[in-house]
This record gives structure tokens, C-alpha cells and sequence, in this order.
């Protein structure tokens, strides 16, 4: 079953389910007089809107790429998460105002034996959807998916909650429900704030994922030709759509007809094994003719990272007929200034060779962990 399907038959489950609970709590808080059971009853309403919300998402996430948005629409199932995430900042702000109510105009609850069965239940349920679909969620890498399954537990949490201020209405006769709602809905509005800014921060766009940034690199380097592979640019359209672009390192000895060929088999082999589709490849050329060339490189090398917050150095050639260096280093995010560390390293490497004129570019490891 393909991921979009599986992704709407888990939210019509969803929907399916918190109606029916919703229902039943609802007739039961009215019944009791019980704020908490009610407000649970709204909070799966809300759920079963999520899982709508979801199933939209994914829809039009689906559309085939065109010439308006030609990367496709997958970035639509982020902004579907981002809405989850507002509904359940919502349902724990219109709840903490319920309880604040209920905490300064008290009613007392009446509680029966087929309510609390019932409420039981409903965790039970809750419980074990919530489990399933935030597993489905990561089976998928679907964030709503995921969004989701955590408000469902958290739903469960609040439900249980409701049993013990029952319980301790019973024995004590002491009614500590709108308290209870009020701590419940702090935990929710805590657990929105949370979804909003992990959905935010995918939509504003993300570092490389370390893993697949050396999956990626170990692909590449297995190419005979292919001496390094740097500078890794992915671009995320959504959930398992990736494009980017590389830099890799051949030898200077390599014909166009080799590189092209090269290019080729490297862009397929990236996507077969990856699902990455590489826009583009640059090519950095090393010197291998020349033996006093290799040994200017490693003396540069040295210069290099004997710097404190370098981590690369890589597309080294020089040119002896117009006395040039080319090379591209990479500056950390942890070096406090990373200009004044590449000012450092280009002129203490121009004071060991004042005759030649430096090309050196400062890069950004996107995976930098």
C-alpha cells in the first residue's frame, strides 16, 4: 500500500474513533456535570478535525508537480501539521479558560458507575490510536501522522486524569476536576507550542539530515574516479522528496566524455539507492602530474588545519604557469567568527607562498552536527 493511502485509511480510523468517543463523553459530562469529561469530549472533536485536516493534506500534497510549482506540492503536508499543531494549542487555551471558570464558580460533579466505565474505556482506546498512529506516522514520515498520535495520547492522559478526580470525589468528596483541567491544559498547550515550532522549523528549512548526508557521500566516494565528495546541498519539498546538488573531486587527467558518463551514473546510483534526485554536480579537479604540486597541497594542508574550527579543505589545484592556489575550506558554525578564521587561514597560507595568488572560497558543511 502506497504512503498516501496508508496515510488517509490511519486518519479515517482517527475520525471514526474520536466521533464515537466524543459522543458518548459528551452525553456522559452533560449527565455528571463534569467540565473535565466535557472538555475531553470537545478535545476529540478537535482530533477527528486533525485527521480531516490530515486527509486534505495529503491530497493535494499528491498533485503532480506543474509549471507554478514544478518542485511539486509535498511542503503542503508540513502546513497541514502546522494547523494540527494550532488546534491543540487552541483546545488547551480554551480549556485552561473552562477550568479557571469552573476553579472560581464550582459545580458539583455526579458521578455513576457506567460514566467511569465508560471514561475507562475511552483511555483504553485512546491509548492504543494514539500508539498506532503516531507508529504509522513514522512508518510514513508523515507529521501530522505524528502530530496527531500525540494529541491522542495526551487525550488519554486527560481522560485517566478524569477517573482519578473521581476517585478521589468518591472516597474524599473533595472535587479537584478544574484543577486538574487546569495542569491538563497547561501539559497541552505546552505540547502545541512544541509541534508549532518542530513544524515552523521544517517549513523555514532544516540542516541535512547527518545520516543520509553520509549515506549520500559514501555512495558517491564508492566511484573508482571519485576522490572526495563535499559540499552537500539538500532541499527538502516534503516528507521523503529531496533534491540537491554535490561537488565531487577526479582527477585532472578525466576527458568531458568521462565526466559526463561519470555524472550520469553517480545521479542514478544516488537516487536508486536514495531517493535523491541530484540537480547537479560540480567537479573539482586535482593535480596528479606533477609530484612538487602534491607536496605544495600538504604543506598548504598543514597551514590550514592548524586553524581551530576548519573541518574540510577540499577542490586544492595550482597552477604553476600563472602562480594561482585554488581551494575551498570549511569554517564550523561553533568558530565565534568564522570570517576572522578564514581571513587567518588565507593569510597565513599567502605568507608561506607570496608568490602565488590565492582563489579560496569559504564553504558550510549543511550536515554539521
Amino acid at each position: 500500500m502506497n504512503r498516501e493511502k496508508t496515510i488517509i485509511r490511519t486518519s479515517i480510523i482517527g475520525i471514526i474513533a474520536n466521533v464515537f468517543l466524543a459522543a458518548f463523553k459528551a452525553v456522559i459530562g452533560l449527565m455528571t456535570h463534569s467540565i473535565a469529561i466535557v472538555l475531553d469530549a470537545v478535545n476529540n472533536i478537535s482530533d477527528a478535525g486533525s485527521s480531516l485536516i490530515t486527509i486534505i493534506g495529503t491530497k493535494l500534497a499528491g498533485k503532480e508537480p506543474d509549471k507554478k510549482h514544478p518542485f511539486g506540492y509535498g511542503r503542503i503536508e508540513y502546513l497541514s501539521a502546522m494547523i494540527i499543531s494550532v488546534i491543540v494549542l487552541y483546545a488547551g487555551i480554551t480549556s485552561l479558560v473552562e477550568s479557571v471558570k469552573q476553579i472560581i464558580h464550582p459545580e458539583t460533579p455526579e458521578y455513576s458507575t457506567v460514566s467511569l466505565i465508560i471514561v475507562a474505556v475511552a483511555v483504553v482506546v485512546k491509548i492504543l490510536l494514539g500508539r498506532y498512529v503516531k507508529s504509522v506516522g513514522k512508518k510514513v514520515n508523515s507529521d501530522s501522522l505524528i502530530n496527531s498520535g500525540e494529541d491522542a495520547t495526551l487525550d488519554a492522559i486527560i481522560s485517566a486524569s478524569t477517573l482519578v478526580a473521581a476517585g478521589i470525589f468518591l472516597i474524599f468528596h473533595v472535587s479537584l476536576e478544574a484543577w486538574l483541567g487546569a495542569v491538563i491544559s497547561i501539559v497541552i498547550i505546552k505540547s502545541g507550542v512544541g509541534m508549532l515550532k518542530d513544524t515552523i522549523s521544517k517549513i523555514l528549512g532544516e540542516k541535512n539530515d547527518p545520516e543520509l548526508a553520509r549515506s549520500i557521500k559514501q555512495t558517491v566516494v564508492s566511484f573508482p574516479e571519485v576522490q572526495g565528495a563535499y559540499d552537500l546541498v539538500l532541499h527538502n519539498y516534503g516528507p521523503d522528496t529531496w533534491n540537491g546538488s554535490i561537488h565531487i573531486e577526479v582527477p585532472d587527467t578525466c576527458t568531458a566524455n568521462e565526466l559526463d558518463q561519470l555524472i550520469r551514473s553517480i545521479q542514478m546510483a544516488v537516487y536508486q539507492q536514495h531517493q535523491v534526485i541530484l540537480t547537479a554536480i560540480g567537479v573539482y579537479s586535482v593535480n596528479t602530474k606533477d609530484s612538487e604540486t602534491i607536496e605544495v597541497r600538504e604543506k598548504v594542508r598543514e597551514i590550514v588545519f592548524a586553524h581551530q574550527h576548519v573541518t574540510q579543505m577540499h577542490g586544492f589545484y595550482l597552477i604553476k604557469e600563472e602562480k594561482s592556489i585554488r581551494f575551498d575550506i570549511v569554517v564550523s558554525f561553533d568558530a565565534k567568527d568564522r570570517k576572522a578564521v578564514y581571513t587567518d587561514v588565507v593569510n597565513d597560507v599567502q605568507k608561506a607562498f607570496p608568490d602565488y595568488t590565492l582563489q579560496v572560497a569559504m564553504d558550510t558543511d549543511f550536515a554539521e552536527e
